[in-house]
């Protein structure tokens, strides 16, 4: 099996696709609108790497707020420079909740930025 994408509901979804394209530097990839069911699905991720897996985006026309339970944690982006996105995504209003730095009791170097939704996204830094 081949692990194709994560799904999010997000409540603004023009916000997200901002949040996702211009601050944390992906791409929308496709979009599909069901007006029976008021819904759209926009898929973002890297298309420089399509066969990675993808971030779904769920719009449910009616709906403007979610509770995220307790049994999410985050989505995680491998980067080749943590210190440096954070910088970028900081710049473009982003908002970093953990600042890049090695994970307590190891050498791996993460940070932790939330998106427009409240959803946390780990960045790992990616070894070189």
């Amino acid at each position: 099996m081949k692990f194709l994408h994560t799904m999010i509901r997000v409540a603004d979804l023009e916000k997200s696709i901002e949040f996702y394209t211009k601050v944390m530097g992906m791409s929308e990839l496709d979009r599909f609108e069901n007006t029976e069911y008021r819904y759209t699905l926009v898929f973002i991720g890297n298309p420089d790497h399509p066969d990675s897996a993808t971030i779904e985006l769920t719009y449910n026309w009616d709906t403007d707020s979610y509770e995220h339970g307790n049994a999410f944690g985050h989505l995680a982006l491998g980067c080749e420079d943590i210190y440096a996105a954070c910088d970028q995504i900081r710049s473009l209003g982003g908002n970093i909740t953990r600042e890049p730095g090695p994970l307590k009791g190891g050498e791996t170097h993460i940070a932790f930025v939330k998106d427009p939704d409240g959803y946390q996204i780990e960045l790992i830094q990616l070894s070189k």
